[in-house]
């Protein structure tokens, strides 16, 4: 794939007027994105399809620094977005994975309670993974525990025996190709700036040309209420960077799948848990920390124009203020290998700091609501002629065929 220029293609130079529209312009080529292109394509096939990518490379962002998980649809709300989306999403991404031959491992997940003060939690995600469908879901005693995961301590846990694991870049990878053989096409190096609506349709305005287009469809992640300008309505997007640690060779045989905490009600993450990736390596974490720029992964990554928009927005206040002491638990861990080490070791004792190094980071794009609460599902607004996706946190990559064909719908909805 490479840059495509708009000039020629688009302008009818021998009379001045803007040559035939798109059917759907898509902006961001990561999983989103391209899931929602492809599924108009197949769905529409003689549709004249174009996705904007600003960057170089398809999946440069939340994609492409994607833990690898296949989500099973534990955690999430029975009846909303989420829920019905990632097992649907799930069930369709296995059989695309199978059918193009895209590894995939079931390495199953096991939800640990250290103690009984979160046993009632437990209990609550095993009632809401039931009653999303998820399959094969189990609560395990200490001694099926171990059977599981001999060198993860708990009393109890919660067992996602289908849970596994993909390379969501390559998933990503082979959408674009789907694309492209489908006749659509992908514009790399060209990013979307202003959208407006016309009579004529909407006319996108990029960093080469303008495109014109009967329906626009934003999947622009970490730049998403950017983008969306006022169709934003009360969210705004805050960015939390995410760090890993990797284990040794020698730890990662400790470790036989995924292992998650349960989730703390007090700070809306999942907390730091262990992931057994397709290639065997196993990660440990993320952490949860506030991101000084949003497209930026280091530790010492900053914007002052993502600073400003962070800390001049009143909902961040209110949730940092709500959320102090855990706050500043994912700060010291951030800092502190040590700290995290400790941390870590509540789960599995038999890991010590020699036994981690510096490992891959992320940068979650997250919808934050002015009265400090983070969004909690998925969020699709706009007018019929544009859609944004103003917030797709994971499991957004797990349920990526699903949203997909869900926005495609809209969007074919609006052409018909």
């Amino acid at each position: 794939m490479t840059k495509r220029t708009f000039t020629e293609e688009t302008i009818d130079r021998d009379n001045g007027r803007m040559a035939q529209p798109y059917d759907a312009v898509i902006v961001g080529a990561g999983i989103l994105g391209l899931s929602t292109a492809r599924q108009i394509l197949l769905e529409r096939p003689r549709s004249r399809v174009l996705v904007l990518e600003k960057e170089l490379h398809v999946a440069r962002h939340q994609t492409g620094h994607n833990s690898g998980v296949i989500h099973s649809g534990i955690y999430y709300a029975p009846g909303s977005l989420k829920a019905r989306l990632c097992v649907e999403g799930k069930r369709l991404l296995e059989r695309y994975a199978d059918e193009r031959g895209i590894r995939r491992l079931e390495r199953g997940k096991l939800i640990v309670a250290l103690d009984e003060s979160e046993l009632a939690r437990l209990s609550e995600l095993d009632r809401r993974g039931r009653a999303n469908g998820v399959v094969g879901l189990r609560v395990v005693d200490e001694d099926a525990l171990r059977e599981i995961e001999p060198n993860i301590r708990g009393i109890r846990g919660l067992h996602a025996p289908h849970t596994g694991v993909i390379d969501y870049t390559q998933v990503a990878g082979e959408f674009a190709a789907d694309i492209e053989r489908a006749g659509g096409e992908i514009a790399l190096n060209t990013e979307a700036g202003s959208v407006a609506e016309t009579a004529r349709g909407v006319e996108v305005a990029t960093s080469t040309e303008a495109v014109r287009s009967r329906v626009v469809v934003a999947c622009a992640g970490l730049q998403a209420d950017r983008f969306a300008g006022s169709t934003t309505g009360d969210e705004r997007i805050v960015p939390f960077r995410g760090n890993y640690y990797t284990l040794s060779p020698q730890a990662a045989g400790l470790v036989n799948g995924l292992v998650y905490p349960v989730p703390n009600p007090a700070f809306p993450f999942l907390g730091v848990h262990f992931t057994k990736q397709v290639d065997g390596t196993v990660v440990a974490g993320p952490n949860a920390v506030l991101a000084l720029a949003r497209e930026r992964y280091g530790r010492v990554g900053f914007s002052a124009r993502d600073v400003a928009a962070t800390f001049t927005y009143p909902g961040f206040w209110r949730f940092a203020t709500s959320h102090l002491g855990a706050g500043a638990a994912e700060v010291w861990r951030d800092i502190s290998k040590r700290a995290f080490v400790r941390d870590v070791q509540r789960y599995l004792p038999a890991i010590s700091d020699t036994d981690v190094v510096g490992g891959p980071s992320g940068i979650r794009a997250q919808a934050l609501t002015r009265d400090g609460r983070l969004s909690d599902d998925f969020i699709l607004r706009g007018s019929g002629r544009v859609i944004h996706v103003l917030n797709a946190p994971s499991p957004a990559a797990t349920s990526s065929l699903a949203i997909g064909a869900h926005i495609a719908g809209l969007a074919l909805r609006a052409l018909s």
